[in-house]
């Protein structure tokens, strides 16, 4: 975890080949896919650039509920979201929220720490997945 709470991933791929796997990736582990938000297009939209940037809103009621059974704060956060983007040297990345800076932002409890981890677990192991070759 970085000191703002986002973990940055470097991607073997490039951004559209890395969205396209996380979205894979999610539908394989059975989550839902809510949203695509392709932030390049909306500045191309009004006649600006931008580098590929999309983020991507998924999760599943089981997995985040218990998060806001604890603090119902912490649905500003939830969705859980992955950010892919391009830097300007064409190195695509994958960012997302730390769990663990979700849990500390809203305070919660002992008690959630479970759906933490499970919900950190998840997210590593999809950035593993998503970024590494082949």
């Amino acid at each position: 975890m970085t000191g703002d709470g986002v973990t940055t991933v470097r991607s073997s791929f490039g951004a559209e080949e890395t969205k396209s796997r996380l979205e894979a990736s999610l539908k394989a582990k059975g989550l839902t896919i809510f949203a695509e938000i392709d932030h390049a297009a909306g500045a191309a939209a009004v006649g600006l650039s931008l580098r590929p940037t999309a983020l991507i809103i998924f999760g599943n009621a089981k997995g985040g509920t218990p998060l806001m059974q604890a603090a119902q704060t912490a649905g500003i956060d939830l969705p859980l979201k992955a950010l892919i983007w391009e830097d300007a040297s064409g190195v695509a990345w994958l960012s997302y929220n730390d769990p663990a800076w979700i849990g500390q932002r809203h305070g919660l409890s002992a008690e959630a720490i479970p759906a933490i981890d499970a919900i950190s677990n998840l997210l590593g192991g999809l950035a593993a997945t998503v970024t590494e070759g082949p």
